[in-house]
């Protein structure tokens, strides 16, 4: 009898475990994007997707539901902190008022194998995302950033007073241009170029062309900036700790995995994207030797002196992990 009572329980508990991982029964975590999913830059989240969900064969499924239509991005974090998405795909500047020290990864001077390194600055900010309750995993986005102006410049002094479209990625170091930040809704870009309310605008290489922004502005300064990106791949951490320890390893090495490929597929984008913006007749501008460091300088300036108003005793720690 005792021995029929054991063999029942063992197949109890089998049966309980393979409907507990079989493909059917998966946990599907909701997944959003602060930009729409058929926008260019989103292109390798798919591909994340993707894997993660055949890599992790039945045990977990990511079900990226869409992206701002869904909740405005800005509000995406604040969601993902209280579980009403489990997944995130965001950029450090949209909850830097949780956590500015996320948003310093824009300023790594590192690759993503040595920012993994233990002890390192990807160690460090694990530990402070999980003080907001998000468990971050890697990054899905590669594409640095650019300052497009209407009209040719020849240096740094040639930028004060031009009022440009501006995002708080970059706000801050367009001030320390002598620039004029002004701040336009993305959908009204075009229109604020077209009636002459800004004279530029900062964006990385994809996008502008195809939304007609090169239309008013022929320039683009070719000094690319804050190159690193600071776009994360964010889980609940509620979440993330309720998956299977097998299953957060293999969306760890998948990720890690991903990294490289997605900054090479993006470098191939970028490529290609160059070639089309001359063709469409856009001209690079280059300045001196002296001028481009003192651009570059300022552009990291103006962000390490945001971060000291803010969290002054991380930034010296900030600078020795980020390759300072």
């Amino acid at each position: 009898m005792k021995r029929f009572l054991l063999i029942t329980v063992l197949v109890l508990s089998m049966t309980i475990a393979s409907v507990m991982f079989s493909p059917a029964s998966a946990k599907t975590l909701k997944a959003l994007s602060f930009l729409p999913k058929n926008h260019m830059l989103c292109s390798m989240i798919h591909v994340w997707v993707k894997e993660v969900n055949a890599a992790c064969k039945g045990k977990v499924k990511i079900n990226w539901v869409g992206g701002p239509e869904v909740i405005p991005g800005f509000e995406q974090a604040e969601a993902l902190k209280n579980g009403v998405i489990q997944v995130g795909f965001l950029p450090a500047a949209y909850y830097k008022a949780m956590l500015p020290e996320a948003n310093a990864i824009a300023l790594s001077r590192l690759t993503f194998a040595q920012e993994r390194k233990p002890g390192g600055i990807w160690d460090y900010l694990i530990k402070k995302h999980k003080k907001i309750n998000m468990m971050l995993v890697g990054t899905w986005l590669y594409d640095p950033f650019y300052l497009y102006v209407k009209k040719p410049v020849k240096g740094i002094k040639d930028l004060k007073g031009l009022r440009m479209r501006t995002a708080s990625m970059y706000d801050s170091f367009m001030k320390k241009l002598g620039m004029v930040p002004i701040t336009v809704k993305f959908g009204e870009t075009y229109t604020a170029l077209q009636r002459g309310l800004v004279d530029g605008f900062g964006w990385p290489t994809l996008g502008p062309r195809k939304w007609g922004w090169l239309d008013y502005c022929k320039y683009v300064i070719d000094i690319p900036f804050y190159a690193r990106q600071n776009t994360f791949i964010l889980f609940n951490l509620k979440t993330w700790n309720e998956l299977p320890e097998d299953v957060q390893q293999t969306i760890e090495k998948v990720t890690v995995k991903f990294e490289p490929q997605m900054k090479a597929f993006f470098e191939k984008k970028i490529a290609e994207e160059k070639k089309k913006m001359a063709e469409k007749g856009l001209k690079r501008i280059k300045f001196s030797k002296e001028d481009t460091a003192t651009y570059l300088k300022d552009a990291n300036d103006a962000f390490w002196s945001d971060l000291e108003k803010k969290i002054p005793k991380e930034v010296p720690i900030l600078k020795k992990l980020l390759g300072y």
